[in-house]
Order: structure tokens, then sequence, then C-alpha cells
């Protein structure tokens, strides 16, 4: 699946829902259901600098395609990494850095 097949679905899946609550329990329902990331990656240099939740990114380089992994202490900062694992985790680093993110 593309990149943009990918933001396509999301965006669908989203737009059945017409009320925010439910989309907000949705994103809550999709960071609930990403595998827990290893401990031994939530290390400082795993950690996103700025951002007022504790998010830790992992980024590995298998076969040419970038798998990411992450976990976050807010619930909704989980649906959104959930998210963007979907969307990009799986994808060569040329794909990725071509991406015109449009689904968030």
């Amino acid at each position: 699946m593309t990149i943009n097949e990918a933001q396509d679905e999301v965006i669908e899946e989203f737009s059945d829902f017409t009320d925010w609550m439910d989309k907000y329990q949705l994103l809550i329902d999709l960071g609930n259901e990403q595998e827990p990331l290893d401990n031994k990656y939530k290390t400082e240099s795993n950690l996103i600098d700025g951002c007022q939740s504790r998010v830790w990114l992992q980024a590995d380089y298998v076969d040419g395609k970038i798998i990411f992994t992450a976990e976050s202490d807010a619930l909704i900062v989980k649906g959104i990494i959930a998210l963007l694992i979907r969307v990009l985790s799986g994808h060569t680093p040329q794909e990725i850095l071509a991406a015109d993110l449009y689904f968030i």
C-alpha cells in the first residue's frame, strides 16, 4: 500500500464519524491497540524533544525500508503515533521524504 493509499484509508475511517468525541475515541482506541515499545528503546536518545507528553520513537532500517515503533504516555498522542506508524512505517526513506502528508 502506498503512503497516499494509507492516508486515504485513515481519512475514510475517520469520516465515518461526525461527532468529535467519537473521533477522539477512535484515536484513543488506535493508540491502545498499538504494540508497546520495548523498554530498551525508551531512552533519552529516542525521546522526542519539545513534546509536552513523553514520546519515544525508534526507527530501524530493514531491507531498504524504515520500520517505526513508538510509544507515548498520553492517550491522544499515542493514537496520533499509531496513525503515523500506519502511514509511514514500511516505506523507503525516499518515499517518506517525498510524501505529502495530508491525513492529519
